[in-house]
C-alpha cells in the first residue's frame, strides 16, 4: 500500500494524533487544521515560540521536553523532517507499531480534504502569492483553509482553518515535497538553479516540476514569460492551461506599468480585455508576476475581478518577505527571506529604488551547496546595495564538505565586511549606520535576530 493511500485511510480510523515538533511553522497550520475537523491534537517540542502559544490558544496540550511515554495513548503520529532518527519519541512510535508519518505526508492529506485546493509552486514568490491569494479569499468571502510558508499579517498566523472546500497550499520543491500533495490547480510562478545538492542539475529540477504539474486534476496556471517554466509544461496533456506575464499573447498580462518608489501600478488584461487597474503595497518589480498569478488563481476560482483588486491592493506583504520591522532615529530596518541570488537581486534593487539615503544588505549566506554553487553570483548581486555586511553561513543540514566560508565571499566583493556574531554585525551596522538609511537582513536562517537586536540598541541609545 502506498503512503498516500495508508496516511488516508489512517486518518479515517483515528481520532488522537500527536504531533512530534508542534511548535515548528509547518506544523503549526496543519494541526489547526485537525483540530477543527474533530481530531484529538496532543504534541511535544524542545523550545519555546510564538507557534506554541497559537498551539496551546486551542487548548492543546503540549509537553515542553521530548520523552518516550509522551506518545501514550495516540494513534497516530506526525513528526517533522528536522526530527533526528533517535528522537526517544520517533523511537517509541515505531518501536509501538503505532502508524506514523512524516509531516509532507498529512499535508498531501489534508490537500485531498478538499475539492478545490490550490497549490503555489515555483523558486522564488511561494510565500508572497499565497499570503495574497489567502488574504483575497478571506476578504472576498470564500473562508478558505491555507497552509503558508510565512506569517500571513492579516490574521498573524501562517495558517488558516476555514469551513469552504477551497484550501491554498504553498508547495515547496525541496527534496521534492511537493510530490506528497495533490493539486486541483497548480501555480507556477518561477522555475531556477536551487536545491542543487539534491536536484544535480537544472534539467533534474525541471523534470520535478513536471512531475508535479502533471498530477494537477483542473488547471495549471503558469508563468508564460518563464523558459524554465514553458520547458516543464511543454508535453503536459489533458488539463486547462492559463498563462500569466509581462508579454503579449498571456490570458493574464499587466499593460501601462508605472512605478513610483519601486510601488507599480498597471492595467489587468484578461484575454485581451482591461479587467481594471491595480496600485501594489509591495515593492519591487517582481510583485508584479506574484500579483498576477494571484489574480489569474483568484479569477479562476470564482472571485469578482473587483474584490480580487481591492484585497492586493490592501496586501502589504507576508512576514519576513520585505517586512518593515521598524522605523527608528531616521532609520528603517526590515527583513526579507531572499537566500537565492536572484531573490536578493530583486530584493535589493527594489530597496535602492526606494530613495533612501543608503542600503545596508546584512546577509546570511543559507548552507554551504548554495554558496559555493552560486559563489560568482552572490558576489555580483551583493554589490547591487551602497553597504554589505555578512555573517558566516548557516551550514544547517549540511557539512561543510565544500571548504567555503563568508571570507571567500567578503574578498570578491568591494567594501564588504564579515563577522562571526550577530551582536558583532548589530554593533558595527548601528555605528555606522545614518538617518535616510535602510537596513534590510537577508536570509532564510534566523538572521531576523540581527534584526532584533539592531532595533533594541536604538531603543537604548
Amino acid at each position: 500500500m502506498t503512503v498516500l493511500k495508508r496516511i488516508d485511510e489512517v486518518l479515517e480510523e483515528v481520532k488522537r494524533i500527536h504531533f512530534i515538533g508542534i511548535g515548528g511553522s509547518g506544523m503549526c497550520p496543519l494541526v489547526e487544521i485537525l483540530h477543527s475537523k474533530g481530531y484529538d491534537i496532543s504534541g511535544s517540542d524542545n523550545n519555546e515560540s510564538d507557534t506554541l502559544n497559537r498551539v496551546r490558544s486551542l487548548g492543546i496540550p503540549v509537553v515542553l521536553e521530548q520523552r518516550a511515554e509522551n506518545i501514550e495513548g495516540a494513534e497516530m503520529i506526525v513528526y517533522t523532517a528536522a526530527i533526528l532518527p533517535d528522537n526517544p519519541e520517533l523511537c517509541a512510535a515505531k518501536a509501538s507499531g503505532i502508524p506514523t508519518f512524516e509531516r509532507k505526508d498529512l499535508l498531501g492529506a489534508v490537500t485531498r480534504m478538499f475539492d478545490n485546493c490550490i497549490c503555489v509552486c515555483g523558486t522564488h514568490g511561494k510565500t508572497t502569492v499565497t499570503s495574497m491569494l489567502t488574504q483575497i479569499f478571506i476578504q472576498s468571502g470564500a473562508d478558505p483553509t491555507a497552509v503558508i510558508g510565512g506569517r500571513l499579517p492579516l490574521t498573524g498566523t501562517n495558517g488558516v482553518a476555514g469551513k469552504s472546500n477551497n484550501m491554498l497550499c504553498e508547495a515547496c520543491e525541496f527534496v521534492d515535497t511537493f510530490l506528497s500533495l495533490s493539486p486541483d490547480v497548480s501555480v507556477i510562478l518561477n522555475i531556477d538553479e536551487d536545491h542543487l545538492d539534491y536536484f544535480k542539475t537544472l534539467d533534474n529540477l525541471i523534470a520535478s516540476f513536471t512531475k508535479f504539474a502533471s498530477m494537477t486534476r483542473k488547471e495549471i496556471i503558469y508563468n508564460g514569460d518563464d523558459e524554465n517554466t514553458l520547458r516543464a509544461v511543454k508535453n503536459i496533456t489533458g488539463k486547462k492551461f492559463i498563462t500569466f506575464g509581462l508579454e503579449e499573447g498571456n490570458d493574464f498580462r499587466a499593460d501601462n506599468i508605472t512605478v513610483e518608489n519601486e510601488f507599480a501600478s498597471f492595467d489587468i488584461i484578461k484575454y485581451g480585455e482591461k479587467a481594471g487597474r491595480i496600485t501594489l503595497g509591495v515593492p519591487g518589480r517582481h510583485n508584479i508576476y506574484n500579483t498576477l498569478a494571484a489574480i489569474a488563481a483568484a479569477d479562476n476560482a470564482g472571485i469578482e475581478m473587483k474584490k480580487i483588486i481591492y484585497s492586493a491592493e490592501q496586501f502589504r506583504g507576508a512576514g519576513r518577505r520585505f517586512e518593515i520591522l521598524k522605523k527608528i532615529n531616521g532609520i528603517t530596518i526590515a527583513d526579507d527571506y531572499a537566500h537565492h541570488p536572484k531573490e536578493l537581486e530583486v530584493t535589493l534593487n527594489a530597496a535602492m529604488g526606494m530613495g533612501f539615503k543608503k542600503v545596508w544588505a546584512v546577509f546570511q549566506p543559507f548552507t554551504y551547496s548554495r554558496t559555493a554553487m552560486l559563489f560568482d553570483d552572490f558576489v555580483e548581486v551583493l554589490q547591487i546595495p551602497d553597504r554589505v555586511v555578512m555573517t558566516e553561513i548557516m551550514g544547517s543540514r549540511e557539512r561543510n564538505t565544500y571548504e567555503i566560508y563568508t571570507s571567500q565571499l567578503a574578498e570578491e566583493i568591494p567594501g564588504s565586511v564579515w563577522f562571526n556574531t550577530f551582536e558583532e554585525v548589530a554593533n558595527y551596522v548601528v555605528e555606522n549606520a545614518e538617518e535616510g538609511d535602510l537596513i534590510i537582513t537577508l536570509g532564510c536562517g534566523d538572521i531576523y535576530k540581527a534584526a532584533k537586536m539592531m532595533i533594541k540598541k536604538y531603543e537604548n541609545k
